[in-house]
This record gives structure tokens, sequence and C-alpha cells, in this order.
């Protein structure tokens, strides 16, 4: 029986937490009458996945089965979450290979043969063809690489589509392949509730001239939360968008939601609640930390690149977008909601090792403070598990190094424009445009595999609500430099930084510690 997520009150029985550290963890106790958020039990998976997708297509929300819709002669292209999803990547074959192969299938009987596919990363970097195949599965890479299977490309003058303005004034400018198809299937996979939806097209297969409208400050610190689409000031934006594209293009869309079986056996112990851990749980915690405390940097985080995470697929829903998205949401929901009552002085959260940008890469300065502040302090719906003015306490090493292949603009965002200020609306005033339009960074963009001149800014400003909500931010293990470099605070352990998040919350504090991975999502009433 699958057990919902539930709020544990830590008393004398209660053992100590497992706590993340990027690419380390540990166990930790936490004072008397701290509430834990637990994450509940993983969904069972559908027995047939292939079955549900071809389910799905022919009997799909609001829109006519995906057989109707095709034809010889047309001009169709599909369109797939890029390597920021899932995390960490999960075994193969991955479902977006299932689905990819389902509809390529369809369309080959129907007589279609001007096919493409398109790699939806937005200002992301472009993948590899290595991690483009771990995605799309041997045979459809084998059949459409590179010609018909590609990077999309936010930079590529010739490569995009101008759509016009939504009744807010927003600018959709999109792929020009896309936006010139008879028909745009768009594959996705739904981890949390902010992605899929009217946020799939506007945006993975966007420009730097609309995402500009939605990615900012003003519009991030009207978002209550990224994972409240209702609340989300940037969900708004991205819905005008998307129906705007829908006035001007057929979209059929093929959302995707997995459980919560994030690590594989060997860490099978990082998926269980502590006290029920069994001798097995507990010598595999023992022995992998053992391991992974006595290995140098590199090694530690080629092993956490490796991992591949046994998800089992919830469900598969298709057809008009805003139908299919209300039902991945639901899904969504089921897996992740935990009812918590009240909101706490101190937020407690352990980072993991990997986030949407650092997949096959370093997670930098920056990506952590995204992770932290834009990503697990919104895991909410309704208000933010810690109160106005509260305290964060983040634990992770925050090392000041770069994947300079990756992440160049990273490097001269952290030592020059953070060096001068830490406030995202100064920011972005005086330095985004600059970063966004710099030739090099549009060449690396375009010819190597590097984010977008523009990206760190994203994820400074995806910390803006947090920001303007919290009164403290405190890593504990981070290295001094950087965090301070940031305008954050750094303690050696989580005593000291209770200690000095009680200077500013008062003495006797209420203390929540959001236990995730796997992910929950807290309902604060």
């Amino acid at each position: 029986m699958t057990r919902p997520g539930f709020v544990l009150e830590v008393d004398e029985r209660t053992p100590p937490l497992l706590v993340h550290r990027g690419e380390g963890f540990g166990v930790q106790r936490f004072p008397l009458g701290t509430r834990v958020v637990y994450p509940p039990d993983s969904l069972p998976a559908l027995p047939d996945v292939r079955g549900s997708i071809r389910h799905a297509i022919m009997n799909p929300l609001g829109s006519e089965p995906l057989p109707e819709l095709l034809r010889p002669g047309m001009r169709l292209t599909i369109a797939f979450d890029d390597i920021s999803l899932p995390l960490p990547p999960m075994n193969p074959p991955d479902v977006r290979q299932l689905v990819l192969e389902e509809v390529l299938e369809l369309a080959a009987r129907r007589g279609v043969e001007d096919v493409e596919l398109l790699v939806a990363n937005s200002l992301h970097r472009r993948m590899t063809g290595k991690e483009i195949e771990a995605v799309v599965g041997e045979r459809v890479f084998r059949s459409f690489w590179p010609e018909s299977l590609r990077n999309f490309d936010a930079e590529d003058p010739g490569g995009l589509t101008y759509i016009g303005q939504t009744d807010k004034g927003e600018d959709v400018e999109i792929s020009r392949r896309a936006a010139e198809s008879d028909l745009l299937v768009y594959v996705n996979i739904n981890l949390v509730a902010m992605d899929g939806g009217h946020k799939s097209v506007p945006v993975g297969l966007g420009s730097y001239r609309s995402l500009r409208h939605h990615h900012n400050v003003n519009t991030m610190l009207h978002s209550r939360s990224y994972m409240d689409p209702p609340s989300s000031a940037l969900h708004g934006s991205a819905a005008r968008m998307g129906r705007l594209l829908a006035d001007h293009l057929r979209i059929f869309t093929i959302e995707t939601t997995l459980n919560n079986e994030t690590f594989p056996r060997e860490f099978g112990f990082l998926n269980r609640r502590e006290w029920e851990w069994s001798l097995r749980d507990q010598a595999g915690y023992l022995a992998a930390k053992k391991a992974n405390d006595a290995a140098p940097g590199r090694i530690r985080r080629e092993v956490f690149r490796r991992i591949r995470a046994p998800y089992g697929v919830t469900g598969v829903h298709a057809g008009e977008t805003e139908a299919v998205h209300e039902q991945t949401l639901a899904n969504v929901h089921r897996q992740q909601k935990v009812e918590v009552s009240g909101q706490s002085d101190i937020m407690v959260v352990g980072l993991p090792y990997i986030c949407p940008y650092n997949v096959n890469s370093i997670m930098n300065p920056i990506l952590v403070m995204c992770l932290g502040l834009g990503y697990f302090f919104n895991m909410y719906v309704g208000r933010p598990l810690v109160r106005p003015g509260g305290a964060l306490i983040l634990c992770h090493p925050v090392p000041w190094e770069f994947h300079t292949v990756h992440h160049p603009s990273y490097v001269d965002f952290f030592e020059e424009v953070l060096a001068e200020t830490t406030d995202p609306s100064q920011i972005e005033s005086k330095f985004e445009e600059q970063y966004a339009t710099d030739p090099w960074y549009v060449h690396l963009y375009r010819n190597s595999h590097a984010y977008h001149g523009v990206h760190p800014f994203y994820m400074w400003y995806w910390g803006a609500h947090a920001l303007d909500h919290l009164g403290d931010v405190i890593f504990v293990g981070g290295d001094r430099r950087a965090v301070r470099r940031m305008g954050f605070r750094a303690a050696s352990t989580f005593a000291d930084a209770l200690e000095m998040a009680r200077e500013r919350v008062g003495s006797s504090p209420t203390i929540t510690y959001l236990h995730s991975p796997p992910l929950a999502l807290a309902e604060v009433r």
C-alpha cells in the first residue's frame, strides 16, 4: 500500500536523519520538535508503458487521435525536453525514447516523410550526440542524427520565426521549423509541477527575445511559487504565449510523469525513511559514505554522474496542451504533495549533487544558489515552509569551481557582476543586456556546448522571490569566500548555523527540515 507524505516531529526516539551535502551525504541529529517533511511513497508504475503511450495518443484529451492529424506530404516536427530532465537521468529506455518510437512508427505508417526532431534546449547548452542518443535510443538516433535530429539554436537568425505579441505585449518568437510545421508534437517529462504545459513550447523552442518577458526579476518576484502555476507570473506569461501559439500552430502534447524511485539499489537507503532502514540499508549507508568521503572530488563526481534512476512511469497523457497538463499536474501532486500546517522560523534543506543545469558537469556556486533558493525554497503550494523574515539553512560545500566549457559566462558573472552587487534588480538593469548579446558568448552557445551568456542571470533571478522573503541564508560547510561573494553567510557545522539563525529569528525558533530528494511538495496551510 502506498503511504502519503507526512510530517514527523523529532523526539527522543528519532534516529539521526540523512542530509545531502552536494557530492556527499551524512546523518544529522535535529533539535527536538523539528518538523520533518517526508515525500509520499513511490506510486506504482504503469505495467505496460508502451501500451499506455498508444492508448494516450489514440484517445487524446481535447484533440483528434494522432493518426488523424498525420498525412502524406505534411511537415511534422517532434520536440522533446532536453538533458535538464529528469534528475537523475533515468534507466534506459528513457520514456521519451518510447514515446518517440511510437510517434515515428505511426507517422511512417501514415506516409509522413518530412520529419524532424528538435531538442527543446532553449538557452541551455547544446546536448552532445552521446547525450541525445541516451534520450532517444540507438534506433532513432541512427535514423535521424544529425540531419533531422538536432539541438534547437535560439541564436540562429534564419532559424527563428516571430509569431507576434500577446495581449500583454510579450513577444513570441520560436523555432522556424516548428512554426512552419503542419503539426508540432511535444514530448515532455514532468518531474515537478513547474514543468510542462504551456511552458514547454514557448520556452523550450523560444529565443531570448521571448524569454526576457518572463525570465526577469519582476516576474520572479510575482511567482508564488514556481511549483504552483496558478500563483506564478512565470506560468501566466508562458500560458499567454502558448495560447497565442495555439492560434498559429497545431500542437499535440504528450506528457509523462514519474514516481519517486530516485536512486538505484546500491544507493537504495537514500529512497527510504531512516527508521525503516534494514541492516542492509545501514551497511550500505556506512560503506557508501566511507568510500565517498575517502574519494577525491573527481572520483566522487564521476560516481554520482553515473547514477541512473529506476523511475517508474506513472502516467501518459496526450492531446490539447491545457487538457493534458491538468491531468499531468494531478499525477505530480499525487506523487509529491504533503500537507503541512503553518510556517516555521527556520527551514533546513540538504542540497543534492545535481540540478537541471549541471548534468555531466559541475555544480558551481550560482547553480547551488539557484537550487536552494530557486527550486527547493519554492517546493510549496500556498505559502513557503518558512515565514517572512525567517532563515534558510542549506547544506552544501559550495566549491568555487566552474565548468569552463559549459558555463563560461557564469565565471565572469561570479567574478565581475557579483563582485559589484548581488541585488537582482541592479544586476538586471546594469549587466543583463551586455551578457545576453555578447558575440563571444553567442558563439560559444551556438558552436560549443555552453549555456547562453544570459543564463547565469536567470539563475540569479530564480532566487529573487526567496531573497525578498527571507531574512537570512546560511550555508553549512560552504566555502566562505564563495558564500560571501553571493552575499550569504557560512557556518562550519549545523549547530553553528542554528545558533547564527537564532540571532535573527529568536532564541526558540520553530524548525522544518524538507527531507529531499526524493521530491516533496509542501502544501502549507
